[in-house]
């Protein structure tokens, strides 16, 4: 019986402790679990430092959404990253510059293409050398071939002149002669008037082409060049500049000299002409335009005549005439070969006239530069007279 009872109370007690240990078992298994949750949570955690406990916060609190797959996650962290360390290395982001308003075309010059050819043409203190031409004068062996072929055979270095010469030309013709032979060449668009062909002296066609050209002279100067225009019959020998005044505002060539290069009483000639860009100049070239309309019927040069002393004495303009014995012509001929620089075949009608005289005159200058030293001094060398026009 005691044996008995001992079992039952064997299985009594190995029941009694079966229960206690399925009691326990849940409790240990929850702590177990909450444990290893921690563990995981805290490596992944060390896997990414830059994850923070507020994500954790939101997986916990994510009700519908399930927590990203593990690589976004890892790339939106490597992005926080990125952010915080431009962050903390203070970097400014810069924006992309916005793109430049669109420029509108600048407005056609009135003058075409002139500002760029005086640009090139003229020196350091915007000087420029100006002649004007037609087709007439352009032909092969006609007046621009003598005129060129003047420079080359002058003394001093006065071909180097050439580097600052515009030829401005009246004509189309004109304009592809002159490119042929020239680098500076303008073409000068004007309506009314044929150019292509010689205008004969105070002719109504002249006298439009020789005001066209005082007018033509005041846009120079309205640009801001000094200029010295010479005719295309005017030979060089030598360098004028050395003759022209710092002082003067205008200097002009003399048909007839009287020896006081600063008195009114010289005739002025003005085909060879140096004039300084300032506002004495413009008013006075003003005057000179109006003056067209108040001695209607003259040209230009008896107009300058008529205007002298008054704008002299409103202006108070410096005008320098040209001593003959450097700067000559026909009218009044200098004789000295050692002194001339420029001759120019004034007092003279006609081309064929012209070109007569003034090869005759290249022909004695080619002699005398050929010639020694001692026989150029000795005065031998005379141009050749009488000629149609020189005398």
């Amino acid at each position: 019986m005691l044996g008995g009872g001992k079992m039952k109370g064997g299985e009594t007690m190995g029941g009694g402790g079966g229960s206690g240990s399925s009691s326990i078992s849940p409790l240990v298994s929850f702590v177990l679990g909450a444990a290893m949750a921690t563990v995981c949570i805290l490596f992944v955690m060390s896997a990414s430092p830059g994850r923070r406990l507020a994500d954790i916060s939101a997986w916990s609190n994510a009700d519908d959404a399930p927590p990203l797959p593990l690589p976004l996650q890892d790339a939106a962290a490597d992005s926080n990253d990125s952010l915080a360390a431009a962050a903390a290395a203070n970097v400014t982001v810069v924006a992309a510059p916005a793109p430049a308003p669109v420029q509108a075309p600048a407005p056609a010059s009135p003058y075409g293409d002139l500002e760029e050819v005086l640009r090139r043409a003229a020196t350091k203190d915007r000087t420029v050398i100006m002649t004007q031409i037609n087709l007439a004068w352009t032909k092969p062996g006609s007046l621009l071939d003598l005129f060129f072929e003047s420079f080359r055979l002058g003394e001093g270095g006065v071909s180097r002149l050439l580097d600052h010469l515009v030829i401005v030309t009246m004509d189309p013709a004109a304009y592809e002669g002159c490119q042929a032979v020239h680098r500076h060449c303008y073409f000068l668009r004007t309506t009314g008037v044929d150019y292509r062909s010689e205008k004969m002296f105070m002719s109504k066609d002249y006298l439009e082409m020789m005001w066209g050209r005082n007018k033509f002279q005041q846009t120079i100067l309205e640009l801001g060049y000094n200029f010295l225009f010479t005719d295309v019959d005017v030979m060089w020998f030598r360098d004028p500049f050395r003759h022209i005044s710092m002082g003067a505002d205008i200097a002009i060539s003399s048909d007839v000299f009287i020896g006081d290069p600063y008195s009114l009483g010289n005739f002025p000639n003005g085909g060879f002409l140096f004039v300084r860009s300032n506002d004495k100049t413009l008013d006075f070239y003003r005057s000179w335009q109006q003056g067209r309309w108040r001695f209607f019927g003259k040209h230009e040069q008896d107009v300058f005549n008529l205007i002298k002393h008054e704008q002299q004495a409103k202006l108070g303009i410096a005008i320098q005439f040209l001593d003959t014995t450097y700067i000559s012509g026909f009218c009044q001929l200098s004789k000295d070969l050692n002194k001339i620089c420029t001759l120019h075949a004034n007092c003279c009608v006609g081309l064929g006239a012209k070109m007569h005289d003034l090869r005759g005159v290249l022909d004695v200058w080619r002699n005398y530069t050929a010639a020694p030293p001692d026989e150029r001094r000795s005065g031998k060398f005379q141009w050749k007279l009488p000629g149609i026009c020189i005398h």
